[in-house]
């Protein structure tokens, strides 16, 4: 990976929510808890912030978005259980470990 390390926190970040959405049964979460899912990684962000990763992940076709009133729920799409699985890597997100 090259880049800044400002690069590499995001990417990690987005990783982190494909992973959080990879481990729900029906691959879907809201801002809120996504939010709360990357501060226990260390990722300590506004849910603003969090609102511009899940429309990047849906702008690469990682997540699909819907909202319920002012809350935005990200779905993870088969690219992004693909990239969370290592069969194929999405650009602008950090790969996955070997073993999860």
């Amino acid at each position: 990976m090259t880049g800044t390390f400002a690069d590499y926190l995001v990417q990690d970040a987005r990783l982190v929510i494909l992973r959080a959405l990879a481990d729900q049964v029906d691959g879907r979460l809201n801002e809120t808890i996504l939010t709360a899912a990357l501060a226990s990684f260390g990722h300590n962000r506004s849910r603003d912030w969090v609102r511009q990763q899940l429309r990047h992940l849906a702008d690469v076709g990682a997540v699909a978005i819907t909202e319920a009133g002012s809350i935005m729920i990200g779905e993870l799409t088969r690219l992004g259980y693909d990239h969370v699985g290592r069969r194929v890597v999405i650009e602008g997100v950090a790969r996955p470990s070997p073993g999860k």
